[in-house]
């Protein structure tokens, strides 16, 4: 069945800061994963390690789906 397919859910937190933190930095971020790590690492003070993986994680697949736009 089509469920497995679907990705894991983003909570509204982890939506507004990549949002935030895209609009703040467009620029910086790439479709590519370790490279957004770095740059969500020194842009957030708060996050956990785990927070900060799924941000950088959403930003880069934000970012690829632009571009294929």
């Amino acid at each position: 069945s089509s469920h497995f397919l679907m990705g894991r859910i983003k909570t509204q937190l982890i939506k507004r800061s990549t949002l935030k933190l895209l609009d703040a930095q467009r620029a910086s971020f790439t479709d590519d994963f370790e490279h957004n790590k770095k740059i969500v690492q020194e842009m957030l003070t708060f996050s956990g390690k785990k927070l900060r993986n799924i941000i950088a994680g959403y930003a880069a697949r934000l970012v690829k789906n632009e571009k294929e736009l």
